[in-house]
């Protein structure tokens, strides 16, 4: 890999040689992702098309998302651009996004692209966006160690064994909930809570259709009183804390328990953390068989002449079972396709691979609400903003329910 990220540093540099060349607009700049990114610009160098990087400060910033509307309107646009769920669908409708049927055909994207992706990958049946990755939100990573010493001796499978275990962490000592008071990252947890109490057809109802009963109904309130329990086990300083000052407060040993999506896992490992020996992963409990998703896709815009031939060897090369892997095994996340081999991957990336594939086959593949995969920005916003407030105590269970009914109509 060395030898191929090396490679196609000097052929950037040079710049020479190149018949073709893909602009592609991003926010994959820690050393990790840029690595995994160095793999996709030496394939494609290989076969050459040169790669132009327009890495974006502070992943998908507003002043990025201007300057790609002023491209456009110049009618001037990006080969690619990394975007998640709504986004795609938003510019798509707008006409601007570029038919790859040819390739997807054939290549038999329909047939190794999870259904639930292809919603988003996908507009008035072309597609229009090559995903990366899958990444799920509803897992729980804790401290082995921890767990041991508090007694904890088997994972708990439902919300009743994890407040329990949850109960054995804190009277050994130990933060039992590592938690950063975000939104984002209440809504999060929220995802969990409302799977495992509800179940999937209810996270569709609620979260998807935006069903009124569903979101004023006694499920939902028994999942903000989830929350409520849930937030008695989180220490006096979260708010505010960054994600990965939670995951680090896991690590060293400080708190037993994180929810949060699997892109966490990376901290461990970069930690040295092995997974099964000095941490673990499983699925928030009562959502075994589930899996709620956000998943990286680059939207390939309108563009003509070579740099359309160059844009379909981009595509290609995105969804190159190598290329899904050895990104993947970097990201944290799992491939976007289900026929890549789970040779390179650790435990916790073998499971989810695992998940992936049996929730496609059965249907239990859900978008993300709080990480835009289930409803426009808009509702998602009004959401959060209900989960988080409840979350600190400004309003009651109840008051929250009544609350995220209105917030679905925005």
């Amino acid at each position: 890999m060395k030898k191929i990220i090396a490679a196609a540093a000097a052929l950037l540099v040079s710049g020479a040689g190149y018949a073709q060349g893909v602009e592609v607009l991003h926010w994959w700049t820690s050393g990790g992702e840029a690595a995994a990114l160095n793999v996709l610009k030496g394939n494609l160098e290989k076969q050459g098309v040169k790669w132009n990087d327009m890495p974006v400060a502070g992943g998908g910033g507003e002043q990025a998302m201007t300057a790609l509307r002023a491209r456009v309107t110049a009618g001037n646009p990006p080969t690619a651009v990394q975007m998640l769920g709504f986004d795609i669908t938003d510019w798509a409708k707008q006409g601007v996004l570029a038919d790859l049927n040819a390739v997807a055909a054939k290549e038999g994207w329909d047939k190794t692209v999870p259904k639930a992706l292809q919603a988003f990958s996908k507009h008035d049946g072309k597609w229009i966006a090559a995903p990366v990755n899958v990444h799920s939100t509803n897992w729980v990573w804790a401290n082995k160690e921890v767990l041991d010493k508090a007694g904890v001796t088997k994972l708990p499978t439902n919300f009743d064994e994890f407040m329990d275990a949850a109960a054995k962490v804190q009277k050994a000592g130990f933060i039992a909930l590592a938690h950063g008071g975000q939104p984002w990252q209440e809504a999060t947890i929220f995802d969990g809570v409302v799977l495992a109490t509800g179940g999937i057809d209810f996270y569709r109802k609620a979260f998807i259709q935006k069903d009124k009963a569903a979101l004023g109904s006694d499920t939902m309130l028994k999942s903000f009183e989830r929350m409520a329990a849930l937030r008695k086990l989180v220490d006096k300083d979260f708010s505010n804390r960054d994600w990965n000052l939670a995951a680090a407060m896991v690590i060293n040993g400080k708190a037993g328990f994180q929810i949060m999506g699997d892109w966490a896992k990376g901290e461990f490992l970069n930690a040295k953390k092995v997974p099964g020996k000095d941490f673990v992963c499983f699925r928030f409990p009562g959502t075994q068989g589930m899996v709620s998703f956000n998943s990286d896709q680059f939207a390939m815009f309108k563009v003509g002449g070579d740099k359309a031939a160059a844009q379909v060897k981009l595509a290609s090369a995105i969804m190159d079972p190598g290329f899904q892997s050895a990104f993947n095994v970097v990201k944290g996340s799992v491939p976007a396709r289900t026929d890549v081999p789970d040779t390179a991957f650790d435990d916790c990336g073998k499971k989810g691979m695992k998940d992936l594939a049996e929730a496609n086959t059965k249907n239990t593949l859900v978008g993300s609400m709080a990480h835009g995969h289930a409803v426009p920005a808009s509702i998602k916003n009004a959401f959060y903003d209900v989960i988080t407030r409840h979350f600190n105590g400004q309003i009651d269970s109840k008051a929250a329910v009544k609350e995220m009914v209105a917030a679905a109509s925005n």
